[in-house]
């Protein structure tokens, strides 16, 4: 296999400075898949995917034909992030959930920021993730967002962006562990030469997160999942395996004198912490939707009472909301008084006369995005669609402009990729995992998803996305 005739194209690549040049980070690596034999990484490729069928590292898609579980599509070339980069990353990432954090406190008391005119009131009222039954909470230690998934792309200048937060269940981190393992097994050697920084700790991380709300010396701790048809199982079973605490669903817990409660087969046990994988909606009957069968019924007064706590917290999706993104950095300057260390991409907001004239007269230039959507759903590429696809979605935001935003089409940087026998450039954006509990930690990495499919630039594993690990060096 010849790796000197990898074109990396106009595109920002991270393994490549120039056709033939891999950056002095990507140089080991590059120069290890030329020593081995013809065909030798295609069989590595092959091996490393019977391990990932073997672990049963799947995920769901709604509404697919070929059935519902699919084997986690996972590429062997990994993507490097340089510890210089990564220092920048990790600081940003915390500098943002702080402010976030503080944000969402204030939007359910004091609402500062909404009389200081810094964030129309509307797009709070109006915003699915806005909770009226959660004005006024108290979440345990003031930390609402414990757990985020914050997407970041890299464009054509090198630098860093914030493409969208994470902050209501944000899922994925179960392949960064398996895909780490994956990885360890095929090129032991380069994780001794290059002092890749580990990802393995995140599960007691985590655990640390979740006992840190609760005042209890040993608090007992569930993931509430909706069940194995849930899209994310795989990780909520993972998740509870590493950390030693039970995956419940929502018949396993009761609501007993205002303390929820989980049968077991030795008889019923007080709930202290419940890291809940079920959307706000669907939490509670009684306060939210009556027609839920995965939440249980007098959860959100227990928790009220301060007999619970819930990770995230209710009404946490407020900052989840894609036009509410578009202000973060000027939530960041009005709660921190810092500038953000990590930019947003530049957002036209659709509920916005003047922005919402621009993207309809530049909608084969623009990517359009429902504001709460997720997966890659309700999306619209302008270059890559038709002039009917683009009328009907011009359409859409005349009728409601409040739920879409645009961004320009970014050229996202691109990994070399094993496609058959040879390397070819795809594009990828990279979701590391932040928790927020007695300290800001993110975990070094994070998923790599890239686009597997040519010229795409969805990377999402609903529509045809892939996984890759992500090496941070030390």
């Amino acid at each position: 296999m010849r790796f000197s005739a990898y074109d990396p194209g106009e595109f920002y690549d991270e393994l490549y400075e120039g056709t033939g040049q891999p950056r002095p980070e990507s140089t080991l690596l590059l120069r290890k898949f030329a020593s081995l034999a013809e065909g030798e990484l295609k069989k590595r490729q092959q091996a490393a995917e019977r391990v990932i069928l073997n672990m049963g590292m799947t995920f769901g898609v709604y509404g697919s034909d070929g059935g519902h579980e699919q084997i986690f599509p996972f590429d062997i070339v990994p993507r490097i992030v340089t510890a210089s980069e990564w220092e920048q990353i990790e600081s940003g990432l915390a500098q943002r959930l702080r402010a976030l954090n503080l944000f969402i406190d204030d939007v359910y008391h004091e609402q500062r920021i909404l009389k200081d005119g810094v964030i129309p009131s509307e797009l709070i009222y109006t915003s699915k993730g806005f909770l009226q039954a959660c004005m006024g909470l108290h979440p345990p230690r003031g930390i609402w967002c414990h757990i985020a998934g914050i997407d970041l792309v890299r464009i054509g200048d090198g630098r860093y962006y914030v493409l969208e937060d994470n902050m209501r269940c944000p899922s994925g981190v179960a392949y960064v562990l398996e895909a780490r393992q994956v990885m360890k097994r095929t090129f032991p050697e380069l994780f001794d030469a290059y002092r890749v920084r580990p990802v393995d700790g995140y599960p007691n991380q985590l655990l640390e997160t979740l006992r840190y709300l609760s005042d209890l010396p040993d608090p007992t701790i569930v993931i509430l999942t909706p069940g194995i048809f849930n899209s994310a199982y795989y990780e909520h079973s993972l998740l509870a395996q590493k950390m030693g605490v039970e995956l419940v669903e929502a018949s396993d817990l009761v609501v007993v004198d205002g303390f929820v409660h989980m049968r077991t087969t030795k008889g019923s046990q007080r709930v202290d912490v419940i890291y809940r994988r079920i959307n706000d909606d669907y939490l509670d009957p009684l306060a939210f939707r009556r027609d839920s069968v995965l939440g249980v019924p007098g959860l959100m007064e227990s928790y009220k009472k301060g007999r619970v706590a819930l990770v995230n917290a209710p009404g946490t999706g407020v900052s989840d909301d894609k036009a509410i993104y578009a202000y973060v950095p000027k939530l960041i300057n009005y709660y921190l008084a810092e500038e953000p260390i990590l930019p947003n991409v530049p957002t036209y907001l659709c509920s916005d006369r003047r922005d919402r004239t621009y993207v309809l007269e530049h909608l084969d230039q623009l990517v359009v995005k429902a504001t709460n959507e997720a997966g890659g759903y309700g999306m619209l590429i302008g270059p890559q669609a038709s002039q009917h696809e683009r009328e009907e979605c011009a359409r859409r935001i005349e009728a409601d402009p409040r739920n879409y935003i645009a961004q320009p089409t970014l050229a996202l940087s691109r990994v070399p990729t094993l496609i058959e026998d040879h390397l070819e450039g795809r594009h990828v954006d990279l979701r590391p995992y932040v928790l927020y509990g007695q300290t800001v930690y993110v975990l070094p990495g994070g998923m790599t998803r890239v686009a597997l499919r040519k010229g795409s630039l969805v990377v999402n594993s609903s529509q045809g996305g892939g996984n890759k690990d992500t090496w941070v060096l030390s």
